[in-house]
């Protein structure tokens, strides 16, 4: 970024200096919220991305005349600032490389860092810099951190109704949870696995003389058909007294299974080899032999592994690696369930069809997914074991081994490593007296469900996802011991954990700027029912700032859009509208959200924790903060994916610097009116519409698309119509004023200040323009339409001509076959029309010409845009008129002698291809 752009953003940012607090008025609003964000490191393109395009949004309806809030907070709540401060703390080379070297933090400030809230006040005052100077037009005036009194009141509020509807209870239930910490932990709290769900196995016992080996199973239905177990010849496996009775297993499943419910100590080890052809046994399955296998992982489960050859891919293969060996060729795979589109043994079927060769084959985990799905979805269990659908077999078995067979539960992540924040290794734990939301309660999903049904979503494929969401949705672990944040209220020794008090703050936000000037003391649950609910009681203090709350919260709730990443779907953004749910009357629940699609950079997802990052400041510093918007508006609409790239980006800058010289060059246009101005500002009202409808429907890069490609395409032609003529005054003050505040939300710096030489004021409140019906101009239109088009195809001809030409001759079709134009457009069925075509007689007297006429228009017709023939049937050109009067226009412009004549009156072979709307050229 230049010297000169770094001024003209400083000294626009000035100007913009507490314009955009928003107060309640006589005006309609507009009320906007963004996932407000943990501030516990710097912000880079991805975050840059998440609040530019809001900002573009919010800009768009405030100049559109709405009475708009954006505001913003920070959530500090939970432990991972906690995490980070005990990483710093013990000099944590990766921590301290991340904060001083990507973060740029000063070595004293770093010093600090380990108090968490530093950590917390440091990184939120550079988010606020950060966003400033990328021009998001946020009211500050109501920014708030999530532990400050005032906010824990309104939390206590909240959780107080969520208990009193009978949605929070104490119970054990199984949790992420960092050991280092002592804490339940939370995606936020996450440094890698924020994806990793809790799966629940059953532990199938089998008996080894007077102990146990038990092996995890998410299919305890198949235990009829264990042929062998897989040990880990390489692993020395633990000896151990689980609940009085002796286990083999892994180590790292001793340290597991102890977090889960279980007595456990350590009696001894044994090679993994000492167990390689032992027998174990087990009443559904009898006496079967321990085999060995390397793929067996120790960290996996019990690190010990049951074998279905034939309904796991992976145990058959294991297998067949062994038999091809001449090894253990007695064991066959015993058949279980019956499955649609399968024989007797499915897993052996499906390799084998699909030619896998061995276990690292990586189409195997998707045919074992097939083969698991196809199972649960249409499998039956052969009559000698029950008859039954899997999916009731399963659960059915399940509770007869749990009951009968010594089986058990074990609890285990889906992905790993799971990672707190503060570098520690994370674990499933089974909480006893822990508070939970109760989230499974099925009449509080059908509230939400109700709900969803009447909010506007973008895009609308996420709706499956939400409704999705709120159907698997479980209980969840809503308190911690360790971290900033609300205490419980009913029970201080727990803290509301992050994700759970970030779900109605929403709310907050409309009264944030009103209630720090009331003492938190003063702030009970009874004040809050009167802000919120418009609940009146006695005694109630501050009454008249209470009025005023209310009023702010009556004008601009419900909020009106949510902006959010998908990711989120899964928690976040399902949990607010469950509490919403419950604490709010309809009237003001949540009306629409928009979800956002994952950053990347240079193709990799971005991560800090890996480095992958490039900094919001440096992108904005390399380049300039409009070029930055620009880019991230240009790369996606909201809900897609984009991918960040350097070398792309200075396109983006040079596009912004000749815009900027075309409004200046434009407003110095001195020229008289002609009928191509006619054209360009009529052009103008079809621009203004589209983006118009695009930035209606969140669809900002097709706003983008439209107001800056759109306006740049048209002025090529309109100057290359000029050529030596000055451009129009009007028509290019018109433009200008135009194209500014159609960009002005996307590129606001550089609007502001070429505003300053056309409109007065900001641009930011200059009213956003409006198509004028009035100016739009269909013949001039099409007429120019047909010119482009005509002199495409002279350049294309012209491109392949060995020989100099020196004259273009180009032939209009006569009017009757603009006639089978007109009878093809009528038609109802446009592919078929040779008949319909040929029942008029004056066309039926023609013959064969005719014939080929009609299958040349049907052609044509089908290649032009249905709207342009629509324009066209509608004001049919005088294309000779059209022709003959740009005909000085066509000979400058190609600097070859032009006639134009119609068809019929030229001799010329190709004079009779001439169609409408498609002149024959003949080159000479």
């Amino acid at each position: 970024m230049t010297e000169e752009t770094q001024a003209l953003e400083a000294a626009i940012r000035k100007q913009w200096d507490g314009v955009f607090i928003a107060t309640p008025s006589e005006k309609k609003k507009f009320y906007l919220t963004v996932a407000y964000p943990y501030p516990s490191g710097a912000m880079h393109v991805g975050h840059g991305r998440t609040y530019i395009v809001p900002d573009v949004v919010a800009r768009f309806w405030r100049m559109r005349g709405r009475e708009v809030l954006y505001p913003m907070a920070f959530h500090v709540t939970g432990a991972p600032v906690i995490g980070i401060s005990k990483r710093i703390a013990r000099r944590d080379e990766s921590a301290i490389k991340l904060y001083r070297d990507l973060y740029r933090v000063p070595e004293d400030v770093l010093e600090t860092f380990t108090d968490p809230l530093n950590i917390v006040n440091h990184f939120s005052n550079e988010y606020e810099r950060v966003m400033t100077q990328a021009g998001l037009s946020i009211d500050w005036s109501r920014r708030f951190t999530t532990v400050e009194p005032t906010y824990s009141k309104f939390i206590e509020w909240q959780w107080y109704h969520l208990r009193e509807a009978g949605h929070v209870n104490k119970g054990a239930h199984p949790v992420r949870y960092c050991p280092q910490c002592e804490n339940p932990v939370g995606d936020h709290d996450l440094l890698e696995g924020d994806k990793a769900e809790i799966q629940k196995f059953t532990l199938i016992m089998f008996q080894y003389g007077d102990a146990f080996i038990p092996c995890a199973t998410l299919r305890p239905e198949t235990i009829y058909g264990v042929t062998n177990l897989w040990v880990n010849p390489t692993v020395e496996y633990v000896r151990a007294r689980v609940d009085g009775k002796e286990w083999i297993l892994s180590r790292q499943a001793m340290e597991k299974i102890a977090l889960q419910d279980h007595e456990v100590a350590e009696i001894g080890t044994i090679p993994g080899s000492d167990l390689v052809e032992k027998k174990v046994s087990h009443p559904f399955c009898g006496e079967v032999p321990i085999l060995p296998a390397v793929f067996v992982d120790p960290d996996m489960a019990t690190g010990l592994v049951m074998s279905v050859p034939a309904h796991a891919p992976y145990d058959y293969i294991a297998l067949r690696d062994l038999q091809r060996k001449g090894q253990y060729t007695d064991i066959k795979p015993v058949g279980l369930i019956t499955v649609e589109g399968y024989g007797e043994f499915p897993a052996v079927e499906a390799v084998e069809k699909a030619d896998i060769i061995n276990q690292d084959d990586p189409n195997l985990v998707e045919l074992t997914q097939s083969v698991y799905t196809a199972e649960h979805a249409t499998g039956k269990m052969y009559e000698q074991y029950g008859g039954k659908p899997v999916k009731i077999a399963r659960e059915e078995i399940a509770g007869v081994l749990i009951e009968k067979h010594h089986s058990g539960i074990m609890y285990e992540f889906d992905i790993r490593p799971v990672v707190c924040r503060c570098g520690s290794r994370v674990f499933v734990k089974v909480l006893h007296n822990q508070w939970f939301l109760e989230y499974s309660d099925e009449a509080w999903k059908q509230q939400v469900k109700d709900h969803l049904e009447n909010m506007e979503l973008v895009p609308q494929e996420v709706r499956a996802e939400f409704f999705r969401t709120v159907d698997w949705l479980k209980d969840w672990a809503c308190s911690r011991r360790i971290g900033l944040g609300t205490k419980m209220p009913w029970d201080p020794e727990w803290l509301i954990e992050p994700l759970s008090d970030s779900t109605i703050y929403m709310a907050y936000y409309t009264i944030a700027s009103r209630i720090k000037h009331i003492d938190p003391a003063l702030l009970t649950p009874a004040v809050f029912d009167y802000i919120f609910l418009g609940k009146e009681s006695e005694g109630l203090p501050e009454r008249e700032r209470l009025d005023g709350m209310r009023k702010e919260f009556l004008y601009w709730y419900p909020y009106d859009f949510r902006f959010s990443a998908k990711d989120l779907i899964s928690n976040h953004l399902t949990f607010q509208l469950f509490h919403h749910c419950t604490i709010f009357p309809k009237e003001c629940l949540p009306h629409g959200m928009v979800v956002f699609g994952m950053g990347l950079l240079n193709g990799a997802k971005m991560s800090s924790s890996k480095g992958n990052v490039y900094l919001l400041e440096d992108a904005i510093n390399d380049f300039g903060a409009d070029t930055v918007r620009m880019f991230l508006i240009g790369s996606g609409e909201p809900w897609q994916d984009f991918d960040w790239r350097n070398e792309l980006v200075s396109s983006t800058k040079k596009q912004i610097e000749r815009f900027a010289q075309t409004i200046r060059d434009g407003l110095a246009a001195d020229g008289p009116e002609t009928d191509i101005d006619r054209w360009l500002v009529s052009r103008m009202q079809n621009h203004i519409s589209l983006v118009t409808t695009a930035m209606e429907n969140f669809q900002t890069r097709q706003a983008l698309q439209e107001a800056f490609f759109g306006f740049e395409s048209d002025l090529k032609w309109y100057k290359r119509r000029l050529g030596q003529n000055p451009a129009g005054k009007s028509a290019m003050k018109s433009l200008c004023s135009t194209w500014v505040r159609l960009l002005a939300p996307i590129i606001p710096f550089t609007c502001e200040d070429l505003w300053k030489e056309i409109g007065e004021g900001l641009v930011s409140f200059a009213p956003w323009p409006e198509s004028d019906a009035s100016l739009v101009d269909d013949a001039a239109e099409i007429a120019e339409e047909l010119l482009v088009r005509t002199v495409e195809d002279i350049e294309s001809i012209l491109r392949i001509l060995k020989t100099p030409p020196r004259k273009v001759t180009i032939c209009v079709a006569p009017s009757w076959k603009w006639e089978i134009m007109t009878l093809i457009a009528g038609a109802p069925d446009k592919k078929n029309v040779i008949r319909d075509v040929m029942q008029n007689e004056e066309i039926k007297s023609r013959g064969k010409e005719a014939a080929d006429a009609v299958k040349q228009c049907t052609n044509l017709f089908h290649k032009l845009p249905s709207d342009l023939v629509d324009r066209i049937i509608a004001n049919k050109p005088d294309e000779l008129a059209v022709f003959k009067a740009a005909s000085a226009f066509l000979a400058e412009d190609t600097k070859l002698e032009i006639e134009v004549i119609p068809a019929d009156a030229c001799q010329h072979m190709k004079a009779g291809s001439a169609l409408p709307f498609k002149p024959a050229i003949i080159i000479e």
